[in-house]
């Protein structure tokens, strides 16, 4: 036996075959639709869903048996934010609006491969794509500031809250905090001018093979050192520009087709580039990209400085911290005196997933105040540069339940998390009881997480 939501599933495929009263009408090359809820002054159409499906498979989502009933939920909660908006006089800018249908029109044309494949798939032209999509998006605009304005209406927790809240809470429902660690590092990089200068003669190399007459996309099979895209013969498929570096996307739009790029750096390496097609902000490139490599003498010269550096730590002479101050080359610790943050929120305290692997290779097995031997690993720049270091392991924090007295700051995220969800849940009930809202019988199988839309 078919569960519910599978049913619906099967009733709304089948819905494409059939007509449905007055109120059905064609659309997307003769598919049937219909508006199967109404919220307030507003219809939402099947269409209205069948596209979203359409826009979920594109951007890799999966559907599944009763993920139709759950935009249809999400659409009918979203109107009556949407009516309040309204009402409120809020308003949303075209540009927002504009900025919005680009992102998602450009993240779906990278998922698919280009334009044509895009109007292929929504089976209409790209600018009745952006036409049909401008009012969705300055919608959900307009709902967004909705919400963020029943978000700033929730009263500010007070410490004094925050720890009642605490206490009065099971100790299972409080957030459980990963081990943590506070770490000073002082760093050295290799000599990067004589590696890049290395691999700069080896691509000006290539190019010139190139335009001699080899194939770019058998060099790039052979040199390349993106993975991605080396077995491809270095081609990266129809991109927008905004997905590369400033630096890759500004060199490969200025080239004509087949033509080959000066050396290009950006912070994975240096490049070179060839131009396959250009449609608009689009564009198919070959590259050949080259790291900069660093010998074992490289990596025995900063190992013996940083030895040197940690001896006379350990024999009182300076400070870890003065140490890192005079000797670090990371401008992004060095004036802290080496202490390392989490570079997402600010925080001092490092989690294991946040930490390089080498990093936590080293620290893993460290007591309190040692410092580690030199070792190497990588910086945060592009997708990592070699550097060698040593850290010094200020304080493991094991994992805990979080307290009031150490973990305020994750307390009251939780508690804004709370208050915003419960504020979410009784705008929409109370709107609820003052807005017409009805939902088509074909949904009558659906799991709502709100079973009370069917009764309406």
């Amino acid at each position: 036996m078919l569960n519910r939501g599978f049913s619906i599933f099967i009733i709304t495929v089948l819905l494409f075959a059939a007509g449905f009263g007055a109120k059905a009408q064609t659309y997307g090359g003769g598919l049937i639709d219909k508006s199967i809820a109404i919220v307030g002054n507003d219809v939402i159409l099947l269409s209205d869903i069948e596209e979203e499906v359409r826009m979920m498979l594109a951007s890799g989502m999966t559907v599944e048996s009763n993920t139709r009933c759950q935009i249809l939920e999400n659409l009918v909660s979203s109107r009556l934010f949407l009516t309040q908006a309204r009402l409120d006089s809020l308003t949303v800018t075209d540009e927002q609006v504009r900025e919005q249908v680009e992102a998602r029109l450009n993240d779906i044309m990278n998922r698919i491969g280009g334009e044509k494949e895009t109007e292929e798939y929504f089976k209409k032209p790209l600018y009745k794509i952006r036409a049909d999509w401008t009012d969705v998006f300055r919608d959900q605009l307009l709902i967004q500031q909705m919400q963020q304005k029943v978000y700033t209406s929730i009263p500010k927790m007070t410490p004094a809250a925050i720890k009642e809240l605490c206490a009065e809470m099971p100790a299972e429902d409080l957030p459980v905090i990963p081990t943590q660690y506070k770490l000073r590092q002082i760093v050295l990089y290799p000599d990067k001018e004589s590696a890049a200068m290395v691999v700069k003669e080896k691509l000006l190399d290539l190019r010139e093979r190139v335009l001699a007459g080899e194939k770019f996309s058998s060099l790039a099979r052979l040199y390349s050192q993106d993975p991605g895209s080396a077995t491809r013969g270095g081609e990266l498929g129809m991109r927008s520009k905004t997905v590369y570096w400033p630096q890759f996307s500004d060199a490969a739009m200025s080239l004509k087709v087949g033509q080959v790029s000066q050396i290009v750096e950006t912070p994975d390496g240096y490049h070179i580039i060839q131009m396959i097609e250009k449609k608009g902000d689009m564009f198919n490139a070959r590259h050949i990209l080259i790291k900069p490599s660093y010998t074992a003498s490289d990596r025995n010269k900063a190992f013996a400085r940083l030895d040197s550096i940690k001896s006379e730590i350990l024999g009182g002479n300076i400070t870890f911290e003065a140490a890192a101050w005079f000797n670090s080359e990371d401008p992004k610790t060095r004036t802290s005196g080496g202490m390392m943050v989490d570079e997402y929120t600010g925080s001092a305290s490092l989690e294991k997933d946040r930490l390089n692997p080498a990093d936590y290779a080293v620290i893993k097995d460290m007591k309190q105040g040692d410092i580690s031997e030199p070792f190497e690993s990588l910086d945060t720049e592009g997708r990592g540069h070699t550097i060698y270091k040593i850290v010094r392991l200020d304080e493991e924090i094991p994992s805990h339940t979080a307290t009031f007295e150490t973990d305020y700051d994750a307390l009251v995220n939780m508690a804004n998390e709370k208050n915003a969800h419960k504020a979410i849940e009784n705008f929409v009930e109370e709107k609820k009881k003052t807005t017409h809202i009805r939902i088509d019988p074909l949904f009558a199988g659906c799991k709502f997480v709100n079973e009370e839309w069917i009764e309406k």
